[in-house]
């Protein structure tokens, strides 16, 4: 939408001018400032936060000094700019355009205080001046501090223009190999003859653009030394660091401009050989829209809680989010991580109450407390699992050689055959129902890892075969078939809870009311242990006599108990105190922690939607629940009544009106500007990380994170450039680098060859 400026008898707007617009500053007495020179009564009895949100003034109000422009893409004006310049008179000329932004009469009294203003702010200017000219004589360092300043203005020198222009081709050359996914290197060659390879990605590119005739960069290489590199490693690094720091910046722009935020955190990854946490935000932008964005890594720490302070430290300080506007936090980890991450939750909890630890509603809730459960076994499961579907989609061959087997065993169910052929073809291990898949595979699974591993055709090269081998004898272990039927028997009391957690906005709401169910079923089961195992035990011990596996204690256990004669635990036992008894403990407690009461009171707050609405029949109690966001409402005191307004515009909505089923519908409704409070209301809901991004459009930060890892070689992988190519469309603005990098890298005396490697000749 275009921006309109707010000054009477001025009618420019965004798209027909390439004027700045400014918005209204949120300080309350500059604000004031602002509306009194602009002579509109209409905006009087405005808050400051409204007049920041939907009103603009445009440049021509400000006087040249007050305007600060940085690069031809960046405007932006003084700390203490006052617009003073107003057209007050043309209207009287053509009242016709008075109707839409009336200037204020000013009475006679207004106008003589007016007037002393005028008359008392150059004598107070001038006193400033002596001030600051007295406390300069005082201390010669802060006149030299003047200086500087002054320096800063002056017109550039034509080394310096050269300079500037010769950085930005590099940083140029840079971002295109963030977008486009190049490593700098593209290859290895330690340890070989020079000349054996072309040069690095970076030179090459380089030295083509010299080639094709850039000028700027073929008078640098002219003048340059014939031993030097045009850029460093070291100023290489640098600049890369410029780069994604300016792109993270415009997102993170909008993130504070939204206000309200959470913070997600992926699965642990390798770059480089160092372990990092991807960090993403979700926001709702200007637009109305839920946005889940990808802003950086973080290097990951083993212990818990100096990850949890470098956490904080690089959200807060280095990024410069407040995290008093967090009001969610969620982590998708792997087996083994899941316990230092729920201390980074608590940690932040503790300073941040309202940042509600919840479940992120790309992960089924099954997988996430199979992940936490914390009994090797069970991690060990999981990843052989990852392993086995992973080495399945490797080729096309492969998943045909299955399909094969599954007709084979199915032909008398050709209807389950061909379901678990669609699944095999999918990402299956991500499902809430994962396990039972799982089971019902297994035979099949396993007679094509023998088949592929004992093929006597030779149809598959040795490092396929190999691995066969190696996966066929992980999921033919006893231990493995217990700990899967185990999962698969406890998890079955959460998996339609879980279901609905990624359902519609009204299953969500109605599955907050059935975890109470949820958690009588896993007490009852914990208080009959004994006969729930003895079930699970006899299914894992039929399937895998199914198999012809034998049914042993792993090796480990059977070693320590040699010398033990007078030991009786059996099998049985052996799996129910070191697996049944953990697994279902741990879930009933995690259940109860990411299940909070602050976390479910914020889940009863979607009856805000109209659907939910209707199917409560409009009997709703939100002012209740929605308590714990007050002071995030811009008029709190008149909740009650405008919640009563919500409810009664959609009870008596006309008969073709449908209610809107999401958040994403009800921010978009064209009215949601008359319901202040419902709305911000809905925006906090619908930043929670455990509700789903309704337009799939703005989860491209998720998506473009695996597709970057999944793409890319780990020792090829850069937390640099992978901000770049993770938000390839995000605009940059080269002229902000190239002055960042003067400024914290060289000086005015130093000359960019100074950075340049040295390399001998040969």
């Amino acid at each position: 939408m275009p921006n309109f400026c707010a000054a009477p008898n001025c009618t420019r707007k965004s798209t027909q001018s390439d004027l700045a617009f400014f918005r209204f500053p949120r300080d309350p007495a500059r604000c004031q400032k602002w509306v009194e020179n602009c002579r509109r009564a209409d905006l009087e009895d405005k808050t400051p936060d409204q007049l920041n949100k939907h009103y603009r003034l445009c440049a021509k109000h400000f006087e040249t000094s007050m305007i600060c422009r940085t690069s031809p893409y960046r405007t932006v004006l003084r700390d203490n700019a006052i617009p003073t310049i107003f057209d007050l008179t043309s209207h009287l000329n053509n009242p016709h355009s008075r109707h839409r932004k009336r200037i204020k009469e000013l009475s006679e009294d207004e106008i003589r205080t007016l007037k002393q203003k005028k008359i008392d702010e150059p004598s107070e200017q001038e006193q400033k001046h002596k001030e600051v000219n007295n406390s300069n004589a005082q201390n010669p360092s802060a006149e030299e501090g003047g200086e500087e300043q002054d320096e800063d203005i002056l017109p550039l020198t034509l080394e310096e223009k050269e300079n500037k222009e010769y950085l930005k081709s590099l940083f140029e050359i840079l971002i295109l190999m963030g977008k486009q996914n190049i490593p700098l290197d593209g290859h290895e060659t330690d340890g070989l003859p020079e000349g054996l390879f072309t040069p690095d990605n970076f030179q090459a590119l380089l030295e083509c653009r010299i080639n094709s005739g850039e000028e700027v960069l073929r008078k640098r290489f002219e003048t340059t030394a014939v031993n030097t590199l045009f850029c460093s490693k070291a100023q290489q690094k640098q600049m890369l660091e410029i780069c994604e720091s300016c792109i993270r910046e415009e997102t993170l722009r909008e993130v504070r401009d939204s206000h309200f935020f959470s913070i997600i955190t992926d699965d642990v990854v390798d770059i480089a050989g160092e372990e990092h946490l991807p960090v993403l935000v979700r926001f709702v932008d200007e637009s109305h829209n839920l946005r889940e964005e990808f802003v950086g890594f973080l290097p990951y720490e083993a212990d818990a809680e100096i990850l949890a302070v470098k956490f904080h430290t690089t959200i807060t300080e280095k990024w410069g989010l407040n995290m008093e506007y967090c009001r969610g936090q969620a982590y998708i980890v792997s087996s083994g991580f899941s316990s230092k991450m729920k201390v980074v939750a608590s940690r932040l909890l503790e300073k941040y109450p309202q940042a509600v630890y919840t479940l992120c509603s790309s992960c089924a809730l099954n997988m996430w407390l199979a992940k936490s459960v914390p009994v090797v076994g069970v991690s060990v499961a999981l990843g052989t699992i990852e392993e086995v579907c992973s080495f399945f989609h490797r080729s096309p061959q492969l998943l045909l050689e299955l399909d094969n087997v599954i007709s084979v065993l199915f032909q008398n169910n050709e209807e389950k055959g061909k379901e678990l052929k669609d699944i095999c073809h999918s990402q299956w291990t991500g499902r809430h129902d994962a396990f039972e898949i799982l089971v019902d595979l297994l035979q099949a699974l396993v007679l094509c890892l023998d088949g592929i591993n004992s093929d006597t055709n030779v149809r598959w090269n040795n490092y396929i075969a190999g691995r066969a081998f190696g996966l066929c004898s992980a999921v033919t272990d006893f231990d493995f078939i217990v700990t899967i039927v185990v999962l698969k028997n406890v998890l079955s009391f959460t998996r339609a809870f879980g279901k609905n957690l990624q359902g519609q906005t009204s299953d969500v709401f109605f599955a907050a009311s059935s975890l109470t169910a949820v958690l009588h079923s896993l007490n009852e089961v914990m208080e009959n242990i004994e006969v729930y195992h003895e079930f699970w035990f006899e299914e894992a011990t039929n399937l895998a006599t199914k198999l012809d596996i034998q049914l042993k204690l792993p090796g480990k256990f059977r070693r320590a108990q040699q010398g033990n004669l007078e030991s009786q635990l059996t099998s049985e036992s052996y799996y129910k105190e070191t697996l049944s008894v953990p697994t279902v403990e741990h879930i009933i407690q995690e259940l109860k922690d990411i299940f909070s009461e602050q976390h479910l009171r914020a889940l009863k707050c979607l009856s805000l939607v109209p659907s939910v609405m209707g199917q409560l029949k409009f009997n709703t109690s939100e002012e209740h629940h929605a308590d714990m966001y007050r002071s995030d409402l811009p008029n709190p005191d008149t909740l009650s009544a405008e919640l009563h307004c919500w409810r009664i515009k959609w009870k008596h909505r006309g008969k073709d009106i449908e209610l809107p089923s999401t958040i994403y519908e009800a921010l978009h409704l064209p009215d949601i500007k008359f319901f202040p409070n419902v709305y911000a209301l809905l925006k906090v809901l619908c930043i929670l990380p455990v509700m789903k991004v309704e337009n799939e459009r703005y989860e491209n930060g998720r998506k473009r994170l695996k597709a970057y890892l999944r793409n890319t070689l780990t020792d090829q992988r850069s937390s640099n450039l992978a901000l770049l190519n993770i938000n390839f469309d995000i605009k940059h603005d080269l002229d902000l680098m190239v002055d960042t990098y003067i400024k914290l890298y060289t000086t005015k005396s130093e000359l960019p060859t100074d950075n340049s490697e040295t390399i001998e000749n040969t």
